[in-house]
This record gives structure tokens, sequence and C-alpha cells, in this order.
């Protein structure tokens, strides 16, 4: 990730700290339900962009959907960051392992779906189990 992006992020923190009225450990809960808040916003803007409410109509655009989308990312990375001064190194392990298992799984599906692909050894179908 870029680290412009983990610079306006520790920036933002700050600046939150500076603001702050609450104790350490209700900042920290507070920037975590911060997330739900967001997520409340992205659903609002969904409804309202494919006027599900027929009192309201239309009333959000996609392009509102992605901004709030955005703003769900900020929050995140706000509460990681809050929650351990490491945030970029958990979130690059956390991401690593995210695209290898999804490789893995990748690998998985594309050997499965192969017509006549040899099935892989297991230990239990390995020649030396038997």
């Amino acid at each position: 990730m870029d680290s412009r992006i983990w610079e306006s992020v520790d920036h933002l923190v700050a600046w939150l700290d500076e603001h702050t009225t609450q104790s350490p450990q209700e900042e920290r809960l507070l920037r975590l339900l911060k997330l739900s808040e967001e997520v409340g916003e992205v659903g609002a803007a969904v409804i309202g962009a494919t006027g599900q409410n027929p009192r309201k109509g239309v009333t959000h655009t996609w392009e509102d959907v992605q901004h709030e989308l955005c703003d769900v990312v900020f929050s995140a990375l706000v509460a990681l960051r809050t929650l351990t001064p490491d945030a970029a190194r958990v979130f690059a392990e956390r991401l690593a392992y995210v695209e290898q298992r999804s490789d893995a799984s990748r690998n998985t599906a594309e050997r499965e779906a192969s017509p006549g692909a040899a099935p892989e050894a297991t230990p239990e179908t390995a020649p030396e189990a038997r």
C-alpha cells in the first residue's frame, strides 16, 4: 500500500487524538463503532441509488456509493492505526495472507475444472500411505 496513505492515516489519528474529549479506551471503541456508521451510510447510498424507497425515489448515485465505501476504508485504517502503531505491517501481513488463501482456492478450482487432470495426492491417497 502506498506509504502516503499511511502518512495520511497517521495525520488523521494525530488530529483526532488532539481533539478527543474521551478517555483512550472510549476513543478506541468509538473509532471501531465509526465503522458501523460508515457501513450504514453505504447501505443508505445503495438504497438511494437504486430507488428502493418508493417514498424518496432515487436520492444517490453510484458515485455516492463509491465515496461512502472510501469512507469505510478510511475509518477502518484509522481504527487499525488506533489499535496498533504497526498498522501498516499488520495490514500488509493480512493482505499477503488473503492473497495466498485466494490463490490456493483459485488453483484448486482450476485443477478441479481441468478435464482429465490427475487428482492431487493427499495424505490418504499418496502411494506411501497405502
